[in-house]
């Protein structure tokens, strides 16, 4: 007999069904017992007699042979009759660490101890299941408008943007890097005739951060686009990327968002705002500094909050950073080549993605590196696709627990985590 989800148990009335799950909840009353069936899908009443409950305990994986029946008292106004019911998987504890069949507080150091337990709370899993679909949109986006998917090293020679910032491992007799993004490989890749390419990955940021948005191993959902005008192009892109994403989340997910208590926010024509204008908003209207060449964490909500109150939205382009502060590969504005053609988009007081136009040519590139004191030799690899005519180009790196974070509502970038991975936390 073929398993049926719970999610498909309205098209099986009157039927004998094959269910399996875990045991949520157990309700004895003597000669009958209600058990709650738990699976990936949702929750179903079981009707067990009572010779049938022998050895059940919360949390047991089970499985179910049983009529499905109408019963408008019973969640999804249906229950199983059960016929006979196994126990496939038997719990050995003695207290279960965390409470699956109820909401109660419980701090997220202790969820995250013990992950696949608190996962297996409906609302905790809720997030991931909004994820897994910003993920298969976001491809479907991009495959859609030709572009290719790649897949590119996280075992590096040189760090894609410099600094500190990078986790060193040792290859065999030499140093090596994780990648801090797919930087360098996405832009040859265009260079390489696929014109347009996205990776979804890991990326690693050797932080020394400890807060509620900061993760030192990260997903990324890069895009790099050739054959561009300016990086209006690659704005317009991450435009249309939201006005897919929004109804598609909410055709797939509409469970999880009703779960989460969330709404999704609208996307219109998303404002676009010189990052010396935010920060003289931020110091006329709130009296709040901004460090040089950027927006704080603080900074990021009041704009928000701005921008919301403004322009009724809750995304803004920041745009036109100092070339000072954006990596060396980010084309800086003909007519003032103190500014870059680049930008950040806020999604409701957070930064969920950085891009910009690159430097397409190779004696600008070359040059920009000895000007970033960075010897060109050691980036050969790179630049190499720069010398056979490459294309005026660029894209952007969306964070994609950040993304997820906003859109369910969530406080700490940890519970859009799977298993995270911080300065204090490489386990489990």
């Amino acid at each position: 007999m073929e398993r049926i989800y719970v999610k498909s148990l309205q098209e099986q009335l009157g039927q004998e069904v094959l269910l399996k799950g875990w045991v949520h909840r157990i309700h004895d009353l003597g000669r009958i017992t209600f058990v709650m069936l738990r699976d990936k899908t949702g929750l179903v009443q079981l009707v067990l007699e009572e010779s049938q409950k022998e050895g059940l305990r919360l949390e047991a994986a089970v499985e179910v042979k049983g009529i499905c029946q109408a019963n408008d008292k019973a969640p999804l106004g249906l229950e199983v009759a059960v016929a006979a019911i196994a126990i496939v998987g038997k719990p050995d504890y003695e207290v279960l660490p965390i409470a699956v069949n109820r909401e109660e507080q419980v701090h997220l150091e202790t969820k995250l101890d013990h992950r696949t337990i608190s996962l297996r709370q409906p609302k905790t899993r809720a997030p991931f299941v909004v994820q897994q679909a910003i993920v298969e949109a976001f491809r479907q986006y991009l495959t859609a408008n030709h572009f290719s998917e790649i897949h590119t090293p996280k075992i590096l020679s040189a760090g894609t943007e410099g600094g500190s910032e990078m986790f060193t491992v040792k290859y065999f007799d030499t140093r090596a890097f994780l990648a801090q993004s797919p930087q360098f490989y996405k832009q040859m890749m265009v260079g390489a005739g696929f014109e347009r390419v996205f990776e979804i990955g890991h990326a690693y940021r050797a932080e020394l951060h400890n807060t509620w948005r900061h993760l030192n191993e990260y997903v990324s959902l890069d895009v790099e686009m050739g054959f561009i005008e300016s990086e209006e192009d690659i704005m317009a892109l991450e435009e249309g990327f939201m006005r897919f994403l929004m109804p598609y989340l909410q055709e797939h997910c509409q469970a999880e968002l009703e779960l989460l208590g969330v709404t999704l926010p609208a996307v219109g024509t998303i404002p676009r705002l010189p990052l010396a204008e935010a920060q003289e908003i931020l110091q006329e209207k709130y009296g709040k500094a901004s460090p040089p060449g950027n927006l704080d964490a603080e900074g990021e909500k009041l704009l928000s909050a701005y921008i919301q109150e403004t322009y009724d939205t809750d995304f803004v382009f920041i745009t036109r950073y100092p070339t000072a502060k954006r990596p060396v590969y980010t084309m800086p504005f003909e007519d003032d080549p103190t500014v870059t053609r680049s930008f950040d988009l806020l999604l409701n007081g957070l930064e969920i993605t950085t891009g910009g136009q690159r430097i397409h040519d190779y004696q600008h590139l070359v040059s920009n590196m000895k000007a970033f004191d960075l010897n060109p030799e050691d980036f050969a690899f790179y630049t190499e696709s720069f010398r056979y005519g490459m294309p005026p180009h660029g894209g952007l790196a969306i964070g994609l627990e950040r993304l997820t974070m906003k859109l369910c509502g969530l406080t700490n970038i940890r519970e859009a985590t799977l298993l995270p991975r911080d300065m204090k936390r490489l386990t489990p």
